[in-house]
C-alpha cells in the first residue's frame, strides 16, 4: 500500500458539492491500492502514518507524530498512486489492486484508523472528488509498505 502524506494547516475533501470530511492541523494521506497488498500492508502503513515524525518539536525538528499531536488524519482513496508511470506518457494500471480489492482495503484501513485515533475523517471511495489543503511546509512524503 502507498499513503503520499502531507502535513496540513487544514484540509478537506468533497463530491458533487457535499462535504465529505475535513480536519485542522493534520495529516492528509492519498492511499494507493496495489495488486499484492493485503490486510498486514493496511495495518502496517496505518502505524507508519500516526508514527512518522512530521510535525515540529519545541526546537523546530520534525521529531513529533501524528500520534503525539493529536492532529486530524484524512484518508483519500486514490488508485492513481498505485500506476506504473515507468515509461511512456500514459500510465498503466496493471500494477493497481482491482476496485473491489482497493474498495474492502481502504475500508479496512479506515475502520482501523477510527480505532486507533480521534479525529479521522475521509473521503469516498470511487468517487471523483475535490481536495482542497494547505500544506503545511510544505512536507509531503511517500510512505509504502
Amino acid at each position: 500500500m502507498i499513503a503520499l502524506i502531507q502535513r496540513v494547516s487544514r484540509a478537506n475533501v468533497s463530491s458533487d458539492g457535499r462535504g465529505l470530511g475535513e480536519i485542522g492541523q493534520g495529516t492528509l494521506a492519498l492511499i494507493g491500492v496495489s495488486r499484492d497488498d493485503d490486510r498486514a500492508a493496511a495495518d502496517r502503513l496505518l502505524e507508519r502514518v500516526l508514527a512518522y515524525r512530521i510535525f515540529p518539536d519545541g526546537e523546530g525538528r520534525m521529531n513529533r507524530s501524528l500520534r503525539e499531536t493529536g492532529g486530524g488524519l484524512l484518508l483519500v482513496p486514490q488508485f492513481t498512486l498505485a500506476a506504473d508511470t515507468h515509461k511512456g506518457t500514459r500510465a498503466g494500471f496493471s500494477t493497481a489492486a482491482a476496485p473491489e480489492v482497493a474498495r474492502e482495503l481502504f475500508g479496512y484501513l479506515l475502520e482501523r484508523a477510527v480505532s486507533a485515533h480521534s479525529p479521522v475523517a475521509c473521503g469516498e471511495f470511487g468517487a471523483d472528488m475535490r481536495v482542497e489543503l494547505v500544506n503545511d511546509g510544505p512536507v509531503t512524503f511517500w510512505l509504502e509498505t
